[in-house]
């Protein structure tokens, strides 16, 4: 039985080879040649100004959940899309309950002015 797990292991192994192959050869073939202005830090085009530690506002990390949540949504709708005709019509109910849910958190968020960012 261990005979049969020998070709992903020798996968992996040939992955990680390549992958630390190159790794060297672009660490010693490339070129070395730090300047001032490629070592300072970058942020998003501007110099830095303050530091690293500050707090974010809450509403950033706010609106990076509910992106999560309202674009995870997709990752369930296209497999159910790719089954449909086969499943039948009990999930077709299960899906308009679990849009409904959706729809109904979105309407929640938006009247309490969760999408507002001023």
């Amino acid at each position: 039985m261990l005979a049969e797990y020998w070709p992903i292991l020798l996968f992996i192994v040939v992955a990680a080879g390549i992958g630390l192959a190159l790794l060297a050869i672009g660490m010693l073939a490339g070129p070395r040649r730090p300047e001032p202005e490629k070592l300072t830090p970058y942020e998003c085009g501007f110099d830095p100004f303050d530091d690293a530690r500050t707090r974010f506002d809450v509403r950033y990390y706010l609106m990076a959940i509910l992106f999560i949540i309202f674009d995870l949504e997709i990752a369930f709708l296209f497999p159910w899309a790719v089954v449909f005709k086969s499943i039948g019509a009990v999930a077709l109910i299960e899906m308009a309950l679990f849009l409904l849910l959706l729809v109904i958190g979105f309407a929640y968020v938006w009247k309490k002015g969760a999408l507002e960012w001023e």
